[in-house]
Parts: C-alpha cells; sequence; structure tokens
C-alpha cells in the first residue's frame, strides 16, 4: 500500500468524527470474530473480579462474568499483544485452571479453537469464564504477583469477549486475607476504592495497574492555555526506600511535566481528569518503560536512593507519549491490534523524536549537565553514522522491523548489528537534526530562531492530536507518513520537506550536524584521530586467543580480513593476544593504514591473513568553552534558545 494511496483514502472518509469511529469498530470487529453477529445488546454486562488468594506462589484469579447475551455462540479471547508494545507476545501460555459456567452454575462446553481463543456454542445468556494465571515478570508487559503487590499490564491478563469490544466493563479487585492493598490505574474510579470501570475493552487494556500497598503522592500543575484547568497527576511508587526518597523522586517528575508541557502549550484532556505513574523500583523488576492513554508503567531493578536522577530519562520520555503516539498516533497504530502486531513506518517520529525530547526535558528542567546531554547525543549521532544497516534500510524501513525487535523472542541467531539500527536512536538524530535545521534556517538578527521541531509539534498536535475521539481512548485523526511530510512543508515550504523527507527519513544520508551545532557552541571533535581501529569486535578472551562472538561489523578492517563471528583471534602483528589487556596493548601498537599480519584458529585449523587498520571514526560533541574558545553572544542566544528552560 502506497503512502500516497493511504493519504487520499483518509480524506475521502471525511463522514464525521463519530461515524468514522464507529465505522471502524465495525470493521475490526468483523474481522475479529469473522463475521459473527455481536454476541451481546445494550444491556449485556461485562464485570471482571481479580483476586489474589495465594501471592506468594505468583498466581491470581480472574472471573468475567457476562449478563445479558444474545442466543448465539461466544467467543472469548487472549491477547497476543499490547498497547505500546510493537513484537507479539504469548500470554495465553500462562493461563491454567480453566472453568466456564451458564447463568445457574451449571458447566458450559467450550471448544478451544486456537491456544488464544476458547469457543462457546450454548449458553443461557450469562457466561461466566474463570481461570488463575501465573505472573512472575514485572515490567510495562507482562503479569508480575508475589507476596507485595500485583502489577497488572491487562493485555497480559485479561481475557476478554469478541463483538463485546465497546460495551462498559466494570473490574473489582480483591486483596490478599489480611492486606490493605490499593490500587493505582488510570481506569475510571468509583465510590468503592477497589471497584474500576472502563468504556470499552481498548481502554480497558490500555490501563495497567499496581495493586499494592505503594507509596502515593499527588500533585497539580496548571495548564498554561487556561487558568481553569489543573489536571492532577498521581505518582504511585512500589519501591523498599524512604519516603524522603519517593519525595525527591516526585519533584523531579513534577519539574519534568511542567517544562514538557511547554512544547505544546497545554495538557491534554484526561478522561479521568488525572494522569498516573506507575513505579516499580525493586530488585526484582526488569529495566522498562511503557507509556499508556492517561499513565505509565517505569520500572528498574534498582532504589529511588541508589539511583535517583538516573531513572528520570524513562519517566521523561514516556511523559512525552502524553501527547506524540497517546495522540498524535500514527493510522498504522489505530486502532490497535490486540490480537496481531500494528506494523508502523512511523516509528522514527513516534519514538524516535519521543527519544529526543526526554532527553531535551531534562536538560531544560535543569535535571541533566550539558555535558550529559551532548554526550549522548553525540553517541546517537555515531550509531547512525556508523551503523552498517544504514547501506540497507532507511528509518522507515528499521520502523517496520519492530515486529521482530521490540522484546521479540526467537532462539535462532539474528545479525541485527550489522542489518538494523534501532528506530528510537536513529529517530533521535532525525530529531535533533530538524530541530537545528529549523533554527539555524529561520535566525533573526538577534540569533534567535523563528521556528524550532516545538513549533512542528505544535502543529501536528493541533491538526491531529487536539481534537481527541468520539470514544474514550480512541484517536479520531490519525497521521500518515503523507500528513507528516506534509505538515512540514506547511510550516516551512515543500521543497525542505521534500529535501528531509527523501534524503534523511526516506533515504539513508545522514545529516551534517557540524554547522548546525556550531551556532550553538557545540563542536564536533574527533575521539582519537591518531589511534588505530580494527571494528571494535565483540571478543571473549580464552585460553589460546580472542573467540569473536556477534558477527563483526560490515566493512569494518577485521570484516575485510575475512574474520567474523566463531573466528578465534591468536595473535596480530606477531603479538599473541590471550587476555584483553593484552589486546589493548597490541592494537595501540598499530598504525592506521599499515597492514599486519593476522593469524585465527577456524574449525580447529589455523589461519593467516593481513588486516589493515584505520583511523578511529569516533567523534563527540563538546561545548566550545571546554576546548578554550569563547561562546560569542549569537551562539550564546541560540544555545538557550534551544536547550534553555522554558518556564
Amino acid at each position: 500500500m502506497t503512502r500516497s494511496g493511504t493519504g487520499r483514502r483518509a480524506r475521502r472518509w471525511s463522514i464525521g468524527g463519530a461515524a468514522f469511529v464507529v465505522a471502524l469498530v465495525a470493521l475490526v470487529l468483523g474481522a475479529r470474530t469473522g463475521g459473527q453477529s455481536t454476541p451481546g445488546s445494550a444491556d449485556t454486562t461485562l464485570r471482571y473480579t481479580v483476586s489474589v488468594p495465594e501471592p506468594a506462589h505468583r498466581w491470581m484469579a480472574v472471573e468475567l462474568q457476562i449478563d445479558g447475551l444474545a442466543e448465539t455462540p461466544l467467543s472469548l479471547r487472549m491477547s497476543s499483544a499490547s498497547p505500546g508494545r510493537y513484537a507479539r507476545h504469548d500470554f495465553a501460555k500462562n493461563i491454567f485452571m480453566v472453568e466456564i459456567t451458564d447463568g445457574g452454575g451449571a458447566p458450559l462446553e467450550a471448544s478451544r479453537v486456537s491456544p488464544t481463543r476458547w469457543d462457546v456454542a450454548e449458553h443461557d445468556g450469562t457466561v461466566t469464564f474463570s481461570y488463575r494465571i501465573f505472573g512472575d515478570r514485572v515490567d510495562g508487559t507482562y503479569l508480575a504477583v508475589d507476596r507485595t503487590h500485583a502489577h497488572l499490564n491487562m493485555p497480559a491478563s485479561l481475557v476478554w469477549p469478541a463483538g463485546l469490544e465497546t460495551r462498559p466493563i466494570e473490574i473489582r479487585f480483591v486483596p490478599p486475607p489480611d492486606q490493605r492493598w490499593r490500587v493505582a490505574t488510570q481506569l475510571f474510579p468509583t465510590d468503592d476504592p477497589l471497584r474500576f470501570t472502563a468504556p470499552n475493552l481498548a481502554y480497558l487494556l490500555d490501563s495497567p495497574t499496581e495493586f499494592s500497598d505503594f507509596a502515593d503522592r499527588t500533585f497539580e500543575v496548571v495548564d498554561p492555555s487556561d487558568p481553569t484547568h489543573r489536571p492532577s497527576f498521581r505518582v504511585a511508587v512500589h519501591h523498599t526506600g524512604s519516603d524522603d526518597d519517593v519525595d525527591r523522586y516526585v519533584a523531579d517528575v513534577e519539574r519534568i511535566v511542567r517544562e514538557m508541557v511547554t512544547v505544546f502549550g497545554e495538557f491534554p484532556r484526561f478522561e479521568t481528569g488525572r494522569y498516573t505513574f506507575l513505579a516499580d523500583y525493586l530488585p526484582s523488576a526488569s529495566g522498562d518503560a511503557m507509556e499508556h492513554r492517561n499513565s505509565t508503567v517505569l520500572s528498574a531493578p534498582a532504589t529511588l536512593r541508589s539511583q535517583g536522577r538516573q531513572l528520570l530519562g524513562s519517566v521523561s520520555h514516556e511523559f512525552f507519549h502524553v501527547w506524540n503516539v497517546e495522540r498524535i498516533r500514527p493510522r498504522s497504530l489505530e486502532p490497535f491490534d490486540f490480537e496481531t502486531v500494528n506494523p508502523s513506518g512511523e516509528l522514527w517520529l513516534a519514538e524516535g523524536f519521543t527519544n529526543y525530547y526526554g532527553a531535551l526535558t531534562l536538560q531544560r528542567a535543569g535535571l541533566a549537565s550539558l555535558d550529559a546531554t551532548l554526550g549522548r547525543f553525540g553517541r546517537a549521532i555515531e550509531t547512525v553514522r556508523h551503523g552498517p544497516g544504514r547501506q540497507f534500510r532507511s528509518a522507515v524501513d528499521m520502523s517496520r522491523l519492530a515486529v521482530f525487535t521490540d522484546a521479540a523472542t526467537s532462539i535462532d541467531p539474528t545479525n541485527w548489528d550489522n542489518l538494523f539500527i534501532s528506530y528510537y536512536t536513529w529517530g533521535e538524530t532525525l530529531g535533533l537534526g530538524l530541530d537545528l535545521l529549523l533554527r539555524a534556517r529561520s535566525v533573526d538578527e538577534t540569533g534567535q530562531p523563528r521556528l524550532s521541531l516545538d513549533d512542528y509539534m505544535r502543529l501536528l498536535w493541533r491538526r491531529f492530536g487536539q481534537q481527541g475521539g468520539a470514544e474514550p481512548g480512541a484517536v479520531e485523526r490519525p497521521y500518515t507518513m503523507a500528513d507528516a511530510r506534509a505538515a512540514l512543508g506547511e510550516l516551512t515550504d515543500p521543497a525542505f520537506a521534500a529535501d528531509y523527507f527523501d534524503r534523511y527519513v526516506e533515504g539513508r544520508e545522514v545529516i551534517d550536524y557540524a554547522p548546525l551545532l556550531e551556532r550553538a557552541g557545540v563542536a564536533v571533535v574527533e575521539t582519537a584521530p591518531d589511534q588505530a581501529w580494527l571494528g571494535d569486535p565483540a571478543l571473549r578472551f580464552e585460553r589460546g586467543g580472542a573467540r569473536i562472538v556477534r558477527p563483526v561489523p560490515l566493512e569494518s578492517p577485521v570484516y575485510q580480513a575475512g574474520l567474523d563471528q566463531d573466528d578465534v583471534v591468536v595473535s596480530i602483528d606477531n603479538r599473541e593476544v590471550s587476555s584483553s589487556s593484552r589486546w589493548r596493548e597490541t592494537v595501540g601498537r598499530l598504525l592506521p593504514g599499515r597492514s599486519v599480519p593476522i593469524s585465527y584458529a577456524r574449525g580447529g585449523e589455523l589461519h593467516s591473513a593481513r588486516i589493515t587498520p584505520v583511523a578511529h571514526p569516533g567523534q563527540r560533541l563538546v561545548a566550545i568553552e571546554a576546548l578554550g574558545r569563547t561562546l560569542t553572544p549569537s551562539q550564546a542566544a541560540f544555545r538557550d534558545a534551544w536547550l534553555g528552560s522554558r518556564q
């Protein structure tokens, strides 16, 4: 499907927001249920009860009761995909002890037609589907249950009825015996603190939940565009530290929120009037972060005391998703398909630009040093500039590989080191480059830029995100690649937009950052210009030499010499390399451009070749003051406009 075709079809479907959503939901329902009629009516009710009777054994019990069903077969499904993740996951594998009964409690027969589907052919209008589910991974994707909490990602936790996706839902939580666990979630609250509602299935499955005795803090921020709009922000932290640790962390989170809203000039209208940060900082947690409509999950095997501000990068990245992705949303991700994956070519913008603003906001809020920010941007540029994958794929192509790389699991080896560059990283450099390009082309006589990436993001917000959707959680006007290109052309001119997209986004060129950064008093300097470089192969030192344990970088000196994964380097320039110190010493003696002998073992046989080192290609970003140069007034003004606070 071509980009231009997608754009034309989107414009023809101008039948009104509510009608569009209804038509789209009906289309998705038909696909999911195989064309079956809707199994319910306006009186159909869906009620979940989630209980944790034995948390030490890492399972929870779920009961789904559906009343008011029509006399048609009912199909119950378990998700295989999760909002914010782009790869497929087999959540149904952890379900056990399934029981299905009718309104009188009599057992019903169900056909397990696939690993994720149970079909009930006959019932009396009421079906109760009960099961237990095991969960032992604390992150943004899975379910975790232990003595201290239940951490729910809903697609990994709840079976749901196909054909009833638009029905409102009630969910009640039952804590373990003698525990006073509370609930933190973006679900709609009720008078009962353990009972919540969701307006539809999509909102339910997009609502992660922390069920524990967590630390709880709340703050409000006045909307810059409307003094009467004061959304609240809840920070629920499940951790092992002190109240002081939480207070310091929440103060930094508030600084991020206050700084970030200045990019767009306003907050979205959160459906419940609140945004929730769900943080699990525990030794047993996995490092992860996941955005949702009105909340985010943050996890790390760390403590607030030991890591402190090192945890804020994820906070900043995920909160930017409030606008970018959750509301400024690619058409390829809307609506989200919970039973398969949504391949998207726009993740360089959706995730990559978010990566850029995550780092930029920390700098603007005074939560990161200039050296740290420049170091991060420099490493991202180097990854893209030297990434072998750029020979084969564009940033758009890399985005479409997310279905294989975003926490997907497989046992067969891949060669991603040579064939893939993260759309997070490549997109971050594209955001940085576009920001600097826009600023450089619009500088006035005082050195102040008139345009920036902030202006582009605000335009996308007004055009595609601000109006929301007819249904809670829905996006009425998702964008296409053609839309993103057209918006940039409108902000600048079509020629500039075409050049940027053709060369850097859908092409494989790298932006020339040096003259752009010079305007901000930032120099691009070589890391080690006199140092020989072989390609930095991944090595494991063992008796007899250095084993190459990953595919070597394409076209690097070690690649050109004919070596690759599983070869054991015995000597270079007639010097043995049986330890890391010996390797560094030997390579340090080499000269760029001077060919030397290399011997290596392959399959038990010794081979010889010649290898020609090159000058180390590394570069880094440095503030010119650190090089003994003087920052000019125009450079200082440009830098402040770029990196300074907007508050």
